[in-house]
């Protein structure tokens, strides 16, 4: 595994700047989309926890040259209860915070497991592009999130829909892979 740090604060809201502007044209261009039709499965890990998928975002890409999956555990601050449902809600407004990136193909995005992490499931047009994205998110979910509990993990050569299809291909085809990012199973919904 890599050593993972976040950018320098000017770079990551440089990042950030530049993926709001790339984000305003995608929606202008109707170019990002929030099917619904893997809202609901859940996704189990080696680690033990499972995540359900509350929401996807999609944009509209001409071809992925690289495809690679990047995934993103974090857990929130002062939030239990209730409040996960209203983080949830609340989450739709932090779009514009990662749809510009350049290279983003789509997002899963997972309600808090048993041990309380949210993880992001994307993929990616080439691993640079998503260990950018992922080491500018970093400071943002740092304000929001236990310190220590932000982390991630980049699948190279692999697609998302590939991955759901097939999720042990994770026990044999990518190493070093940690357990919290290791997909072993879907539950319910498509694909399972």
């Amino acid at each position: 595994m890599i050593d993972q740090r976040p950018l320098p604060y000017g770079v990551a809201a440089r990042g950030v700047m530049r993926c709001a502007v790339e984000t305003a044209r995608l929606l202008v261009a109707r170019r990002v989309h929030l099917p619904r039709s893997r809202v609901g499965i859940a996704l189990r890990f080696a680690d033990g926890t499972t995540g359900r998928v509350y929401r996807e975002t999609v944009v509209d890409r001409e071809e992925v040259d690289e495809p690679c999956v990047l995934v993103v555990s974090f857990r929130l601050r002062f939030v239990g209860g209730v409040f996960h449902t209203l983080f949830r809600w609340e989450s739709l407004l932090n779009t514009p915070l990662f749809v510009g990136f350049p290279g983003l193909v789509s997002k899963l995005w997972l309600a808090h497991d048993q041990r309380g992490a949210y993880r992001g499931v994307y993929e990616w047009d080439g691993p640079e592009r998503a260990e950018h994205y992922a080491r500018c998110l970093w400071r943002i979910l740092a304000l929001v999130s236990v310190s220590g509990s932000v982390r991630y993990a980049i699948l190279p050569d692999l697609s998302r829909d590939r991955l759901l299809a097939d999720p042990a291909r994770l026990e044999t085809a990518v190493d070093d892979v940690p357990a919290w990012a290791r997909l072993t199973a879907l539950d319910g919904g498509p694909g399972a």
